[in-house]
């Protein structure tokens, strides 16, 4: 059923809705693309897991970059549901003995969902990671007021840094690649996903960018680098950044902040702006200290994003891969807990 349907006649939806719906959430964003979510749909109830065999014990030992994944693919199924004509209602941490579950969503019919809704729903396939300088976005003040509006929900906070804040967040960037170079495990582990390029995950070739052009974007993370690129190369980086910070720095609000950041990734690439999660600035709690004197309160921060608009446009070949869909969901024919 889809919401064009004009009267729903069942109360959940059926096997190949689901899989076109978490089809599409996979593409949602995840530290190095490790993708470290799991979900079993019992036939009644869609149930979402923290997958432990995907987590990077060095880069990300608490697991905090894994919430923020796995709340950003929830965000992304419960709008891809909507377009399809489904409100996902979820409980989140359904159960405070088994941390690696981390919600169990019930299903009622919504066939008219709002157009902003749809309209980020079919932008999820158009999202993707720029790493490339952009230009300046237009406008960002209305930008921002949306931005604030859809993580409200969230209990998440958007803030945008002045521009005097890039030598710090460039200062902040370095010292973090400094430690991870002398980091042999690090390195290792950056390196069997930044070069894992196959069909399923890890990173597209097409997606690095080159020495030059990262040194163009100030605190981008220091991944492998591409051939130099021929396009643009005098543009230096104008992109806007913000920061999304929360109450507290604790697994119970690491998955909310993944929600927020989905919503802000889509309606930036439903309105025409590209995005750049720079994840390796807030991985240590020290770094996120220091991003955190540079807020207006005293919160903390987890998301650091850019926002802009990219030199040239980006071809679907340069999108990052995603596993199968059989990998990562359980179809079962009995409602769990009974």
């Amino acid at each position: 059923m889809t919401a064009a349907d004009p009267v729903a006649t069942v109360s959940v939806p059926d096997q190949p809705t689901v899989q076109t719906a978490l089809r599409l959430a996979g593409r949602a964003p995840s530290f190095h693309n490790t993708q470290p979510w799991y979900w079993v749909f019992d036939g009644h109830r869609l149930h979402l897991y923290a997958d432990s065999y995907r987590t990077l014990s060095t880069a990300d030992p608490h697991g905090r970059q894994q919430l923020i994944s796995c709340g950003a693919v929830l965000h992304h199924a419960r709008t891809a549901f909507a377009a399809l004509g489904w409100h996902a209602d979820p409980l989140r941490l359904p159960d405070p003995y088994r941390p690696g579950y981390l919600a169990v969503v019930d299903f009622r019919p919504w066939p008219d969902p709002p157009a902003g809704v749809v309209r980020r729903a079919h932008a999820i396939t158009e999202r993707y990671s720029e790493r490339r300088p952009m230009r300046a976005p237009g406008d960002f003040d209305a930008t921002m007021l949306s931005l604030r509006r859809l993580a409200r929900p969230h209990r998440v906070e958007v803030d945008v840094l002045e521009e005097k804040a890039r030598p710090q967040l460039a200062a902040i960037s370095e010292q973090t690649a400094a430690a991870h170079r002398e980091d042999q495990f690090h390195q290792q582990e950056l390196m069997c996903w930044a070069e894992h390029f196959d069909d399923s995950e890890g990173f597209a070739e097409t997606s690095l960018i080159s020495a030059d052009e990262a040194s163009r974007t100030h605190a981008g993370h220091p991944f492998p680098t591409a051939p130099q690129s021929v396009h643009h190369r005098a543009l230096t980086d104008a992109a806007r950044l913000v920061v999304l910070s929360c109450a507290a720095d604790n697994p119970d609000e690491w998955p909310a902040v993944g929600e927020a950041l989905s919503a802000i990734l889509l309606e930036c690439a439903s309105t025409g702006l590209s995005t750049c999660a720079l994840t390796h600035l807030t991985e240590s709690r020290i770094a996120r200290a220091a991003i955190a004197v540079l807020l207006p309160h005293a919160l903390f921060p987890q998301v650091v994003v850019r926002i802009g608009v990219a030199p040239v446009a980006h071809t679907r070949s340069a999108r990052t891969s995603r596993r199968r869909l059989s990998d990562c969901l359980e179809i079962r024919t009995t409602p769990i807990g009974e």
